[in-house]
């Protein structure tokens, strides 16, 4: 009658940008990501008979319209999947979610969000499902929740339309890499324009939609092959040419769909620097202005103070890869 799952958010080093079946929820790219252990969701869903609906509270705050449509959505997807009939008048359950980061603002909560949301729906509802499978079902709620299933190193393959059953899956757990992710966070305020939104647009009108496309795969393969051996300056490089062509396509539609505000390019700018000095620090950025700085565990203490200094910057968080989503 009950489930609590716990989900870290995770970061994506090749970049998800568009979709290939916005019905399905399926990426037009492939993505590479670590799961960050510093960026956590928890999620309780509690069957109760005398509801009517689901009821849904995030973050403290009840949710009505839009994004308790989205819970109900993903529920009903665990709810077939467990055999409940639609008209089991047992069928509803109390959602109590709380993100110990913001949320909605870039740091994708959504992805663990409905990680979590998948996984403690399975249990309250005892739904006979593999890792896979709630992979392929958090996918629909958010395409990055697939990645947030799995702990470590994950890799989200390119969705061809149709294919409902597209999952994550882990290339290497957390401890294969001495890695840390430096997370500036430059805002608590919601982005204005939602991810899926911003994703919509670019594809309907940027020039360089078409641009990203093409280049995106040798992005996602270059960062597997880098992660594989363990190489930090080729997985930091080719993670900043996949931020800046995601964000480039995204500038240069009509309207421009621009998440970068002047805090972010100022943290850019101290990433440089750090490198300058010999310190190996690469930054990315996804829908929204907070900067994330790949480095290595020995020097993430010398990254998080150099970031600390900018103006406008926040909090600074320092993030392990951390481990896949966690049932109770």
């Amino acid at each position: 009658m009950r489930g609590a799952a716990k989900a870290c958010a995770n970061i994506a080093l090749a970049k998800y940008w568009g979709k290939s079946d916005e019905g399905l929820n399926l990426p037009a790219v492939p993505s590479v990501s670590v799961t960050l252990d510093a960026l956590v969701t928890e999620t309780v869903v509690e069957r109760d008979a005398s509801l009517t609906a689901d009821e849904v509270v995030i973050d403290g705050v009840r949710q009505e319209g839009s994004p308790a449509r989205k819970v109900t959505a993903l529920l009903d997807l665990v709810r077939a999947a467990a055999g409940v009939e639609v008209n089991d008048p047992r069928r509803f359950a109390r959602v109590v979610s709380q993100n110990h980061f913001p949320a909605a603002s870039g740091l994708a909560s959504s992805a663990s969000g409905f990680a979590a949301l998948t996984a403690a729906g399975a249990r309250a509802w005892d739904a006979p499902l593999t890792t896979e499978q709630m992979s392929a079902l958090a996918r629909r709620g958010s395409a990055s929740a697939a990645r947030s299933l799995y702990g470590g190193f994950v890799e989200l393959p390119a969705g061809v339309p149709g294919d409902d059953a597209l999952c994550a899956r882990m290339l290497h757990p957390s401890d294969w890499w001495d890695v840390r992710v430096v997370i500036a966070l430059v805002t608590r305020a919601p982005k204005a324009i939602a991810s899926r939104d911003g994703m919509r647009e670019t594809a309907r009108t940027s020039p360089y939609w078409h641009a990203w496309l093409a280049c995106a795969p040798g992005y996602a393969h270059a960062v597997k092959e880098g992660i594989a051996r363990r190489d930090l300056e080729a997985v930091g490089a080719t993670m900043e040419a996949s931020t800046f062509a995601m964000h480039a396509s995204a500038w240069a539609a009509v309207p421009a769909v621009r998440y970068i505000r002047g805090v972010t390019l100022d943290v850019l700018d101290r990433v440089e620097g750090l490198r300058r000095d010999g310190v190996g620090a690469w930054a990315t950025m996804d829908a929204g202005p907070h900067v994330k700085v790949l480095c290595a565990g020995a020097d993430a203490d010398r990254v998080a103070a150099v970031l600390r200094e900018a103006a406008n910057v926040i909090d600074v968080r320092i993030a392990r890869p951390g481990e896949g989503v966690r049932v109770s």
